[in-house]
């Protein structure tokens, strides 16, 4: 028995030494990445004739993520790049004389339309230098194809398929479905067009709502359709024949139409980019990967103090700690008190790719914001969305900067509460309450909402949309009765929003630091980024955890229940866009 005993001491205190190790281990690798971030932003030794392979078939965020040694150890990498990374990148291409051209390859782009637009501009001023950019593709995506549409030359496999098809949004409704499993949510709105909670009350969608999406896509269709006319010189007229019809399926559809340039396997794709820098088909290209160019959105500058600071506010806004990819208040708070007290910071750039969120949340960033902006000139740049909290936060702004395709406004105010009381009946469940007051229970997603839970929580709605209202009118310089208007909930495209007053000029994340150096009466700066994101033991196990789930136990039902269950996951009164706006 004492064996035993002995063997399993031995055994587990083996464990723990060996789960001691891997920390310091890894502890270890986090120290040698962070000393080489330190030190990544010395240049790339480039050949003469060299092409830059610019790939977009990857996950695109505003910001590229810190490096996690975790996720590089247990080769976990996400494939996740940033906005900031890719401009940065063709920047610096555009600049270096040793290289040629750029190789594209965009076929799958996960980015939004914003995005893609931002880096598609970004390409047509990197062939102002006379460089060239060639793309090739198995298969193009409208979307992907608008990026491609840049390039002098696009090939495509004899066997590729692509699409031009115009757009669509596609919105589920869950009101039988509640009603069928005694699953509901109990909503509580201001606007008529907040539709984010319009699929729990209704099977069908709003005549408000439709002509809304409508109105939405339409804009961002004509957008894509003068671009892509512009560089393919192709008529709009040509390309909503194409789409209604879906003229364009296949390679030789594509080619007889004018929407690409030739059909060839991707070796013979390689020819034509090595005679485009006079090289012999039997040598090899001296190609980099735009990842290891430097990827800062404006050079580096020694010996310049000014700088101008970026502040990234990209996903869901919560009340808590926040993180790369979740606006929390603490270490917003943070940036923006560490912002304020730099001297060297002249002005900021508050680039948002938000739907929204807790109300509570956005009002105290935009306080904190207000702050800065009696010092420090503060410039908005709109990514994907900025809508609901993304624009609560933008309102009080110097200057808004948005992109054509922008979604943003949806000035709006909503609750919606989890209530399981026919479930729980049909299973046999009963929950009784006892109280000393008739409201003292509050709310319970056992019972129906009580009357005065109810009704208080309207009042906070009402309140919370008419503060939203103040600051947009204070902001904007519009009284309220112009800003109830265009508000309501209601979504706009940043070209109608530039209509209407919500932003002042359309453009992209360059164009917003230019603007806050001019405010700012500063020429020469450097580029400063926000938040900075703590990488200690915890954060980086926390990142790695979910990669890990998901090589795993990959879901493939994960997307579509996402868009119910987000809500049970919301805590407190909603500035938010409608429900997940995917559009395609």
């Amino acid at each position: 028995m004492s064996f035993f005993k002995s063997f399993f001491a031995s055994f587990l205190g083996s464990l723990v030494a060996l789960g001691i190790i891997l920390i310091f281990f890894f502890i270890g690798i986090a120290a040698i990445a962070t000393s080489a971030t330190i030190g990544s932003s010395a240049p790339v030794n480039l050949e003469e004739n060299s092409v830059v392979n610019l790939d977009l078939n990857k996950l695109i965020n505003d910001r590229a993520p810190q490096l996690n040694p975790f996720e590089e150890s247990l080769d976990l990498n996400p494939n996740v790049t940033g906005i900031n990374q890719i401009i940065g990148s063709i920047n610096n291409a555009k600049s270096n004389p040793k290289i040629k051209g750029i190789s594209l390859k965009s076929g799958f782009s996960s980015a939004g339309w914003a995005q893609a637009r931002e880096i598609r501009k970004t390409l047509i001023d990197f062939k102002s230098s006379g460089k060239f950019i060639y793309a090739y593709a198995d298969f193009l995506t409208q979307k992907g194809y608008y990026l491609s549409s840049v390039a002098d030359s696009i090939f495509i496999n004899p066997l590729g398929r692509m699409e031009i098809k115009g757009i669509s949004s596609e919105v589920l409704f869950y009101n039988k479905f509640q009603n069928e499993y005694g699953i509901k949510m109990e909503v509580i709105r201001h606007g008529k067009y907040k539709s984010a909670v319009e699929p729990y009350l209704q099977d069908k969608m709003s005549e408000e709502n439709r002509m809304q999406i409508k109105s939405l896509i339409t804009s961002i269709w004509g957008t894509f359709r003068e671009e892509v006319a512009e560089s393919r010189s192709i008529s709009p007229v040509k390309l909503d024949e194409i789409a209604e019809n879906l003229l364009v399926n296949d390679a030789n559809e594509a080619l007889q139409n004018g929407i690409i340039d030739g059909i060839i396997h991707e070796d013979e794709y390689l020819n034509r980019i090595k005679d485009a820098i006079a090289l012999d088909h039997s040598s090899e290209i001296n190609s980099i990967d735009s990842e290891k160019l430097d990827g800062q959105i404006t050079p580096y500058k020694k010996q310049v103090n000014d700088r101008i600071a970026i502040l990234y506010a990209q996903g869901n806004i919560i009340y808590g700690e926040g993180s790369e990819t979740v606006i929390g208040q603490k270490i917003f708070l943070e940036a923006i008190k560490e912002i304020n007290e730099n001297e060297n910071i002249k002005g900021m750039v508050l680039r948002i790719n938000s739907p929204g969120g807790d109300a509570l949340t956005s009002e105290i960033i935009l306080n904190s914001l207000k702050q800065l902006d009696t010092l420090k000139p503060i410039v908005v740049s709109m990514g994907n969305v900025a809508a609901s909290g993304g624009y609560y936060i933008a309102s009080n702004a110097n200057k808004i900067f948005a992109d054509p395709m922008t979604i943003t406004g949806s000035i709006g105010v909503f609750a919606a509460l989890p209530n399981l009381k026919g479930l729980v009946d049909n299973l046999g469940i009963n929950a009784e309450q006892v109280s000393t007051h008739s409201n003292a229970m509050g709310y319970s997603m056992f019972e129906p909402l009580q009357e005065g839970y109810k009704k208080t929580t309207k009042a906070a709605i009402e309140m919370i949309y008419e503060k939203f209202k103040s600051h947009v009118a204070e902001g904007r310089s519009m009284n309220l009765e112009q800003v109830e208007e265009i508000a309501q909930g209601r979504v706009w495209s940043g070209k109608e929003a530039l209509e209407i007053g919500l932003v002042d000029a359309l453009g992209g994340l360059q164009a917003a630091i230019e603007s806050a150096a001019s405010l700012a009466e500063i020429t020469t700066y450097n580029v400063i980024e926000f938040p900075k994101i703590k990488q200690d033991l915890g954060s980086m196990l926390s990142g790695v955890l979910p990669l890990i789930k998901t090589k795993i136990f990959n879901n493939p039902l994960e997307k579509f229940t996402s868009t119910y269950l987000d809500f049970n996951k919301l805590d407190g009164i909603q500035t938010r866009i409608p429900y997940h706006l995917k559009i395609e």
